[in-house]
């Protein structure tokens, strides 16, 4: 279902006090619901299904996921999300959603995700490092929440923002990048049905060092396109910055899709290792578009995707 708002008219008005009030509990209760296990009413209001887009591949496990990160306004580290995310507050947290939509506003987190039909999703996700993990993401697509604010015909990108908080989130007091962390979409790219908004996984809470409490999922692009932490969702008119592409323009493009055939310039992208697999676990072939090529290589008709990179 598609729901359009008039501008000015915040979800939250709409929103059920108690559910509005015990917004954590209802993200809580996507997760479990995802497992069949018992829950009360309002955790009920919110199931979860499985995506059609879910690899078969075995999954990583929870430790796994939540101990390799790359989450670099906490340290360049693996494990350095991991041991220092737990200072950063998720409660409350809103999204400044404005450009070229109808419905431009901040909104409550819990109006973000009200309504939407949640779904479990497993993908498999792979980095620029070369390694890739299978991750259960419990999510909704990004298209449901831009066709509720409304896309205006002018747009032709999705600009997305991760939250600036130096004093919670450690190296954004370095100049390792230019903060704060910005990516952005193409708007067919972002409309695709295996784009989607994540707040959980493995039936659980995002946990902070995996992007709590929303971070975008792009499966066929490298992992640093997925955003995470997201503060700021803008629909605009012209191609956005990206912190990758402006940090290293002649080594992260825009498009980031996962292409074999196309070498970072220090290193080879045409395998990858499993994480999980331990120190000799044998590599495996990088697939075009991270195996969605199905799903989305039409997008990229026509383009020369060794330059597009």
């Amino acid at each position: 279902m598609t729901y359009r708002f008039k501008t000015g008219l915040k979800w939250s008005s709409v929103t059920p006090k108690m559910d509005y009030l015990n917004r954590r509990q209802l993200l809580a209760g996507a997760g479990v619901m995802a497992f069949g296990a018992m829950a009360g009413p309002l955790m009920a209001k919110i199931a979860t299904k499985p995506s059609s887009f879910s690899t078969d591949e075995v999954p990583n496990t929870l430790e796994e996921i939540s101990t390799y990160n790359n989450f670099y306004e906490f340290g360049t580290g693996k494990g350095d999300p991991a041991e220092h995310a737990h200072q950063l507050t998720t409660d409350p947290w809103s999204v400044k959603i404005d450009g070229l939509v109808d419905a431009p506003g901040t909104y409550d987190l819990a109006d973000v995700i009200k309504g939407v039909d949640m779904e479990e999703r497993i993908y498999r996700f792979r980095c620029v490092e070369a390694w890739s993990m299978v991750i259960p993401w419990v999510g909704f697509e990004l298209a449901t929440l831009l066709n509720r604010v409304g896309v205006q015909s002018g747009a032709k990108y999705v600009a997305l923002e991760t939250l600036f908080r130096p004093e919670e989130m450690p190296a954004q007091n370095s100049r390792l990048l230019d903060w704060p962390y910005v990516e952005g979409l193409r708007l067919d790219e972002a409309m695709n049905p295996l784009t989607i908004l994540a707040t959980g996984l493995y039936g659980e809470e995002l946990p902070n060092q995996s992007g709590a409490p929303l971070r975008l999922v792009v499966p066929w692009k490298y992992g640093y396109k997925s955003i995470k932490s997201i503060v700021r969702i803008s629909l605009v008119a012209e191609m956005p910055p990206t912190t990758w592409n402006k940090a290293g323009p002649n080594e992260y493009g825009f498009y980031s899709n996962v292409n074999p055939e196309v070498s970072h310039p220090r290193w080879s992208q045409s395998s990858e290792r499993r994480i999980g697999g331990g120190i000799f676990a044998k590599r495996q072939p990088t697939l075009p578009f991270n195996g969605y090529g199905e799903q989305v290589a039409g997008l990229y008709d026509g383009m020369d995707l060794t330059k597009q990179f």
